[in-house]
């Protein structure tokens, strides 16, 4: 049986010839990033921008999401979350801060219970504050600060310290550019997109460690080759795998996109773009890191020149020899 290859195997693309491109543009995109997170900002969701959160169970014993949906949007309060959980008669119903304070939240909520009680029990009705919102962005922050600290903190140990660099700085660029897709495309961020985000950043660094595990492995295999022509070797070895696994977690992302519905599209779309970086950075922006970073001494290591042999002297007979010579040569005389 054939296998599908989705990559040509033994290929010889030099891709560290293109370092001097793809550095200043991650660069520049990267700067773009920020400006974009500091002038735009996010588009904080209920979970980090405060708002209220309602519980509910259908009477006819199965709850219809579309039409909870498109009732909310009758009411003009905004962006609401309409999300199934449990059984299918339990809903979970979420809308953002309303302008003109608590007096006008009270009014909203009044008026959902008015438009939904005849079809729904109201089990929970929960307000979250901005205080509370900022110590969810807070912890947030935190949890994913922690998480890519463990993970480095092992890299470090477990290879050479410019591979952990490398990873580091292919980290922060992934992480800097999905900011900034969060902020360009005004993708709600929420609890959710915490997920995705630590799941890129999961993402990135596996793919970031099977590339330097293989060029840990070819250096132990070729002394004398160079660094740069040792990466585009290794990184041509996996890239079958990189192609392959990056298309298979592509098409499960676009199955969510596409049948998802609302609840995981902005974790689906942020996915997609995430792995699209993290494949790009593992190959751009990791591996070349580790020639500027002098991985290797080539001048120490490059196979140095046999040393040329000075030059002998003609060296006259011991004295000893021409001696027995010229004694043979009396004697023959003699005789």
């Amino acid at each position: 049986m054939k296998l599908l290859r989705l990559a040509p195997e033994n290929t010889k693309f030099g891709f560290m010839r293109f370092r001097r491109v793809s550095y200043p543009f991650s660069a520049v995109m990267s700067i773009i990033s920020v400006a974009l997170f500091l002038t735009l900002g996010m588009n904080f969701g209920i979970d980090f921008s405060g708002g209220t959160l309602m519980e509910l169970r259908a009477k006819s014993g199965h709850a219809e999401i579309a039409d909870l949906r498109a009732q909310m949007r009758q009411l003009g309060i905004g962006d609401v979350e309409v999300q199934g959980f449990g059984t299918p008669s339990d809903v979970l119903l979420r809308f953002g801060v309303q302008h003109g304070g608590a007096k006008a939240q009270e009014t909203t909520v009044t008026h959902v219970r008015k438009m939904l009680e005849a079809k729904y029990d109201f089990r929970r009705v929960d307000v979250v504050g901005p205080r509370v919102s900022g110590e969810l962005v807070q912890s947030g922050t935190l949890g994913v600060v922690i998480s890519i600290l463990a993970v480095l903190a092992y890299l470090w140990f477990r290879f050479e310290w410019q591979f952990a660099v490398g990873a580091i700085i292919a980290t922060m660029h992934d992480l800097l550019l999905t900011v900034g897709f969060f902020s360009l495309t005004r993708l709600e961020f929420n609890t959710t997109s915490i997920a995705a985000i630590l799941t890129i950043v999961g993402y990135s660094l596996n793919e970031t460690v099977v590339v330097l595990d293989r060029i840990r492995e070819m250096m132990r295999k070729y002394r004398r080759m160079p660094t740069d022509q040792l990466i585009d070797m290794s990184v041509n070895a996996v890239l079958p795998r990189t192609i392959m696994t990056a298309t298979t977690v592509l098409l499960a992302l676009l199955s969510l996109v596409t049948f998802g519905g609302e609840v995981i599209r902005s974790f689906s779309i942020a996915m997609i773009w995430g792995i699209a970086v993290a494949t790009y950075s593992s190959i751009f922006i990791c591996s070349p890191m580790l020639i500027y970073l002098g991985l290797r001494n080539e001048t120490a290591e490059a196979p140095q020149a046999p040393a040329a042999k000075p030059a002998t002297k003609p060296t006259t007979k011991p004295a000893k020899t021409q001696a027995k010579s010229v004694t043979g040569t009396s004697a023959r005389n003699r005789a």
